[in-house]
């Protein structure tokens, strides 16, 4: 549940809230989720009192931080779901959403495990699983995809790719793909 709190802001601190949500975004990415607020706040050249009236929480941050990593992620599944071909919609949501939680620890973190309890992260990832869920039952339809498989191998390859330290495109389709042959039946 996040608030709005960007209506009628100055100049000045529209600037800080885009210069906060940038820095968080790249320290998020990069160095995943266990970044202190006042790190945040110094590296976006303002104070923690600026951050926090911002941000309240550091689910407040992450969310806002991440709804367009969530959007996209949305988006691909749906993707998925809307191609005539449920395999090939199914592949193409793997690389997809594994391009972007190898690119972004933060991200796959905070979409498998962390904050939980956030709202707008909850209901996000919720209908997300449904969505996954229904382009596995297609996939599996089509023979291609191993009977056994489940939403929770998924969510194996998206914690593994949280673990990626150096992460690429190249690798994220690398990653996708040896896990595409495993899943192929």
């Amino acid at each position: 549940m996040t608030v709005d709190l960007t209506q009628n802001l100055r100049a000045d601190a529209q600037d800080n809230r885009d210069r906060i949500l940038v820095v968080a975004r790249e320290a998020f990415a990069s160095e995943g989720l266990d970044v202190p607020m006042r790190e945040i706040a110094r590296r976006a050249g303002v104070g923690p009192a600026t951050l926090y009236r911002r941000f309240p929480t550091k689910e407040a941050l992450l969310v806002e931080a991440f709804s367009e990593r969530m959007a996209a992620c949305a988006a691909a599944i749906e993707e998925g779901l809307a191609n005539p071909d449920p395999w090939q919609g199914f592949c193409r949501t793997v690389e997809q959403v594994c391009l972007l939680h190898v690119l972004d620890r933060g991200f796959s973190a905070a979409f498998t495990t962390a904050y939980p309890r956030a709202i707008d992260f909850a209901t996000v990832r919720e209908t997300a699983f449904r969505s996954l869920t229904e382009l596995i039952r297609r996939a599996k339809a089509t023979g291609r995809l191993r009977a056994d498989f489940s939403v929770d191998d998924v969510v194996l390859l998206l914690m593994a790719s949280g673990g990626v330290r150096s992460g690429t495109p190249a690798i994220a389709r690398r990653l996708a793909t040896l896990f595409l042959e495993g899943a192929a039946s």
